[in-house]
C-alpha cells in the first residue's frame, strides 16, 4: 500500500512540489488544500485554508497521513509543524520558533551578527524618527537605503529607497500608517549592498543537510529590472555567476553555520533553507532567509531534481537526513509567470484563459490564480500562471518557454519578456 500525502497551499509552488511528489512510486494518494484547478488535475483537492491549522490536522489525523509537505510561510509561522508533531503526525518543515528565521527579520538580522553570518550592516527601529535619522546616514552620503518591515509582508515588506525622502515614505508608510499590520511595529534599516542577487536551496534536519541547486528570481514587474516589486515575474536555474567555488563558499559561510546557529539557539532548522544572497565583491552575504520553497523559483527547481523527492523530505521531517542525496538534471530550466494586466497594483479577475491545450507535451504550466468558472479556466490572482521549459542551456530553454507563453491568451495578460536574459548577456 503507497503513503499518503498532503500538500498545503493554493498557488504555482505547490503545483510544482504536487507534480515532483506524482513522480514517485512510494506515493499512493496526494490532497492539496486548497490547491487550484491545475493542482486538481493530478491530486485531490480539499477545501480547507492554509492557515487552518486544526482543520488541517483533523483532516490529517481522518485520512492517515502519512506526510504533511507546507508550502506558505503563514501556516509555518503560526506553528503548524509544533502542532503536528504534538499530535505524532510526521511534517515537512520547520517550527515556529526556527520559522522566525523568515517571519522576524529582526531575529535574523540579530541572529547573523551573533554568529558572524555575512549580512549588511543594519540597525533595528521601533521609532519613526530614529529611524528616519539613521536611514539619513546613507542617504546623505548618496547611498540607497533598504527599509524592511520586521514581520512577514507576502514578500513585499521590502523597499529600496534612492533617497531620504523615498526612504522616510517607506518608514512612515510600514511604521505609521501600518501598510503590512504588525508586521511594521519595528523596521530593520540596512546599507544597500551592491551586487547579483541569487537564491541558494538546501534541505535541512537540524544538524546535516542536502544541497539543490540556485536560482535567480525577477522581481520587478517590467522588463529591464523596472516598476514595482512582485512576489516573482519568473527564473531560471544556476546562472553564470553560480561557479562551483562560489557554491563551496555559501555552503561554508552562508548554509553551515546557519544551521549550526540555530542548533545553539535551541530551535533546530528542519525543512527547506531558502537563502537570499548577494553576491557582493567580498563574497556572497545574506539578504534574508526564507523558511519554505520559494515561488517561482519552486517551479524551475523541481523539474531539475532527479529521482524521488519523498524520501528526503520524510528524512528531513524526521530529522535522519545523512543517508540522503539529491542528483540534479543536467541543463537549464526557465519560467515565465503570466500576470493579469495591473498588478501589483489592482487587476481584474474573470478573465478566460486560452491555448493551453496548444502546448508542447513537454511544457510545464504551474497554475498560481486561476479557477474553473462556468465550464472555463479563468484568472483570479495576481500572478496567473508559471510556464516552465527545459532545455540543455539557459538559451535553448528560454526560446522553448517564450515560444509558449505566446501560445496563452487571457484579455489584459502581461508576462515580463527578458527572464534569463541576463544569463544570455554574460
Amino acid at each position: 500500500m503507497g503513503k499518503k500525502v498532503l500538500v498545503i497551499g493554493a498557488g504555482g509552488r505547490e503545483h510544482a512540489l504536487v507534480w515532483k511528489l506524482t513522480q514517485s512510486h512510494l506515493i499512493d494518494k496526494i490532497y492539496a488544500a486548497p490547491g487550484n484547478p491545475g493542482i486538481g488535475t493530478i491530486a485531490e483537492c480539499i477545501a480547507i485554508k492554509a492557515d487552518d491549522i486544526e482543520g488541517l490536522l483533523e483532516f490529517a489525523q481522518n485520512m492517515k497521513i502519512d506526510l504533511t509537505v507546507v508550502g506558505p510561510e503563514a501556516p509555518l509561522v503560526k506553528g503548524i509543524v509544533d502542532r503536528f508533531s504534538q499530535a505524532g503526525l510526521l511534517i515537512f518543515g520547520p517550527t515556529a520558533a526556527a520559522a522566525r528565521l523568515e517571519g522576524s527579520k529582526v531575529f535574523s538580522k540579530n541572529l547573523f551578527k551573533k554568529y558572524g553570518i555575512p549580512t549588511a550592516r543594519y540597525e533595528v527601529f521601533d521609532d519613526i524618527d530614529a529611524a528616519r535619522s539613521y536611514a539619513r546616514t546613507y542617504t546623505e552620503a548618496g547611498q540607497s537605503v533598504v527599509i524592511k518591515a520586521d514581520g512577514l509582508a507576502a514578500g513585499k515588506g521590502v523597499v529600496v529607497a534612492a533617497n531620504q525622502a523615498d526612504a522616510e515614505e517607506a518608514i512612515c508608510s510600514i511604521m505609521q500608517d501600518k501598510s503590512f499590520g504588525e508586521s511594521g511595529d519595528k523596521i530593520v534599516v540596512e546599507e544597500c549592498l551592491i551586487g547579483e542577487e541569487l537564491s541558494f536551496f538546501a534541505i535541512s534536519d537540524g544538524e546535516g543537510f542536502v544541497s539543490l541547486l540556485s536560482a535567480q528570481d525577477h522581481k520587478r514587474v517590467f522588463d529591464n529590472d523596472e516598476g514595482p516589486n512582485t512576489g516573482g515575474m519568473g527564473a531560471y536555474t544556476n546562472p553564470p555567476l553560480y561557479t562551483a567555488a562560489l557554491h563551496q563558499q555559501i555552503l561554508e559561510e552562508v548554509i553551515r553555520p546557519t544551521i549550526d546557529a540555530m542548533r545553539q539557539e535551541g530551535c533546530p532548522y528542519q525543512g527547506v533553507l531558502y537563502a537570499g544572497l548577494m553576491i557582493t565583491a567580498e563574497g556572497p552575504k545574506v539578504l534574508e532567509y526564507n523558511a519554505r520553497f520559494g515561488d517561482p523559483e519552486t517551479q524551475v527547481l523541481m523539474p531539475m531534481l532527479k529521482g524521488d523527492l519523498l524520501p528526503v523530505l520524510e528524512a528531513s521531517a524526521a530529522g535522519n537526513l545523512q543517508n540522503c542525496s539529491i542528483d540534479i538534471n543536467t541543463g537549464a530550466c526557465v519560467g515565465v509567470v503570466i500576470a493579469s494586466g495591473g498588478y501589483p497594483a489592482g487587476y481584474e479577475k474573470g478573465k478566460i484563459i486560452t491555448g493551453l491545450d496548444t502546448l508542447n507535451d513537454e511544457t510545464m504550466v504551474f497554475h498560481a490564480g486561476t479557477i474553473m468558472q462556468d465550464g472555463h479556466l479563468v484568472t483570479d490572482g495576481g500572478r496567473v500562471l508559471a510556464v516552465v521549459s527545459r532545455g540543455e542551456t539557459t538559451a535553448d530553454a528560454t526560446l522553448k518557454v517564450y515560444q509558449e507563453v505566446a501560445k496563452i491568451s487571457f484579455e489584459g495578460m502581461h508576462y515580463r519578456r527578458d527572464i534569463g536574459r541576463r544569463a544570455l548577456r554574460k
